[in-house]
């Protein structure tokens, strides 16, 4: 009866361990998620090769010479075997060889910055990170969005990406790499969605009070008339993203709800990269209610 309830409890925990990575990096919905979660279980299994053995040693040793067993020969003064000094030195350095082989492999193909290749037309979306909030600008179609970034599933999504204060870091787990979002500089990333679906996406850096609202939805769609519909459904908005509606955009908010702008004036990404380090020929933005400066909170 022991043994039943033991074992009933032991799949308990491991069915809610594994609940646990429904939604996360270990379900990719994404070539990029995919390709880095084959990366993760590989790297993992090389590294248990050592991690492994060095556990069952550890307590069959432990069990084997414990207090009471006269009969066990343990030699303190033992000092070395040429065997196992071998297998101690070669098996790491074995798997860090390959490990080397693999990372640099997939470091050169899961460039963040490197375009993916695939039939369909990538779409750009230019992101920006607020307190606490981000900002979706399409600059092909004229729209914008806050916290809800939609495309459609199976075609290339190019996104650039600044801050407007704190250091940020835009990560869709589901999808793939993160990338750190600073004030003053454009970063790159490119993802695809495999299968439609709504996907969390967040800030992986810690960036002041309101961070843990700092949330958004990615929608891919499944087909592009449905992307279409939501582009059509952004555009009857008549509010404008110009200089002054962004003013008011980027004052500090926490839990920050879906909105929509159906105008955005051209240039507007270009202006907000660019007002730390001209801003005589940018938008004159630093004097935002509650603005936080460009590195304040930035943890690494």
């Amino acid at each position: 009866m022991l043994i039943r309830n033991l074992s009933k409890a032991a799949l308990a925990i491991f069915a809610i361990l594994l609940s646990g990575c429904a939604g996360g990096v270990l379900d990719p919905k994404g070539q990029i998620g995919i390709d880095e979660k084959h990366l993760i279980v590989v790297a993992t299994l090389l590294m248990l090769i050592v991690v492994i053995p060095v556990i069952f040693m550890t307590l069959y040793f432990a069990w084997k010479y414990r207090d009471g067993r006269d009969q066990e020969i343990y030699a303190p003064k033992w000092a070395h075997s040429k065997n196992i000094e071998i297998v101690v030195w070669l098996v790491p350095i074995v798997i860090v060889i390959i490990l080397g082989v693999i990372t640099w492999g997939s470091t050169h193909d899961l460039d963040p910055y490197k375009p993916l290749e695939h039939e369909a037309k990538p779409i750009t979306v230019e992101v920006v990170s607020l307190n606490w909030k981000w900002l979706f600008i399409y600059p092909e179609l004229g729209i914008a969005s806050v916290n809800e970034l939609a495309f459609p599933a199976n075609v290339p999504v190019n996104f650039k990406i600044t801050s407007d204060t704190a250091m940020n870091s835009f990560f869709i787990p589901q999808l793939g790499s993160q990338i750190y979002s600073m004030a003053g500089m454009a970063t790159q990333l490119h993802l695809i969605a495999n299968e439609p679906g709504t996907f969390n996406g967040i800030s992986a850096n810690y960036s002041g009070a309101g961070f843990t609202g700092m949330k958004f939805k990615a929608i891919a769609t499944a087909t592009a008339e449905d992307f279409d519909a939501w582009v059509a459904k952004v555009k009857q908005q008549s509010r404008n993203l110009d200089s002054q509606s962004y003013k008011a955009l980027a004052i500090e908010s926490e839990n920050n709800p879906v909105e929509y702008y159906g105008t955005v004036s051209k240039g507007m990404f270009n202006q907000i990269v660019m007002q730390y380090m001209h801003k005589d020929a940018g938008m004159d933005m630093s004097h935002h209610s509650g603005h936080s400066s460009p590195n304040n909170g930035e943890t690494e």
